[in-house]
């Protein structure tokens, strides 16, 4: 019996060492070649390095083609089918660049959909643009990776510490306190005040003159100016990817 065991557990160590384990995915996947050894070393470094502070996954993926897919639904399948985003939330968010159309996507899922909104990723890919069409790529996708840094740590900095109940009373009474010290204060230095019956007691003499003006009506001009749309700051876009997962993002042309 003990022969059986020892042979079996035998047996359980050599599936182990066989069977790999899952491995978080790569931060920067550069298919297209985009990158020198260095620039995708240090990129992938800061890209780690912030996904392990924020604890939300910050990548950057270069392909050379879309396979007959729109960048929106390639960026979405290759976040979902590849194991992207932090912890159980999977909150991540992924920057995709296609070399034949030239096209750039940027897919985002759970708590990066509300930390990167729609007019938060217009200015930022407003800052890497320039950098993408003229060919600076390591240039580019840093300024990628530090304006999400930006922006998710402005999300997640929400700490608040609330006011106990407590302190609600306590602080109505020392506010009814202060309040009434004030008016006692103020009272003490009216001594030389007396009550007036008539208004015109209040009104100091010759610093009032009353006349009688008439404005006659003839015409009138209207114009009218058409009111500017407002732009929200804090609103996502959202759509369903193919994996059935709700994703926010957006992309165009470089």
């Amino acid at each position: 019996m003990k022969k059986i065991f020892s042979i079996a557990l035998l047996l359980l160590l050599c599936v182990s060492l066989v069977i790999p384990s899952a491995a978080s995915p790569d931060l920067v996947v550069d298919d297209a070649n985009l990158l020198s050894d260095a620039e995708e070393s240090s990129l992938r470094s800061k890209l780690g390095e912030i996904t392990e502070r924020l604890k939300c996954t910050v990548a950057v993926v270069t392909v050379n083609d879309l396979d007959g897919k729109t960048a929106r639904a390639f960026a979405d399948d290759y976040y979902d089918y590849n194991g992207y985003g932090y912890g159980e939330g999977y909150d991540g968010v992924l920057l995709l660049i296609s070399m034949s159309d030239r096209d750039w996507y940027i897919t985002t899922y759970g708590l990066c959909i509300d930390a990167i909104s729609d007019y938060d990723r217009e200015s930022l890919s407003d800052e890497f643009l320039s950098y993408l069409s003229s060919g600076a790529y390591a240039e580019a996708f840093n300024i990628f990776a530090d304006g999400c840094d930006e922006l998710i740590t402005d999300a997640l900095d929400t700490t608040h510490y609330p006011l106990s109940f407590a302190w609600i009373p306590i602080s109505l009474v020392a506010g009814f306190i202060i309040a009434l010290i004030s008016v006692e204060s103020m009272k003490r230095k009216l001594t030389t005040v007396q009550l007036g019956t008539e208004a015109n007691n209040y009104v100091r003499e010759g610093s009032m003159s009353m006349k009688t003006v008439k404005d006659i009506f003839l015409y009138r001009n209207v114009s009218k100016t058409a009111k500017p749309k407002e732009t929200s700051s804090s609103g996502s876009s959202t759509h369903v990817s193919s994996s059935g997962r709700t994703h926010g993002g957006g992309g165009g042309k470089f």
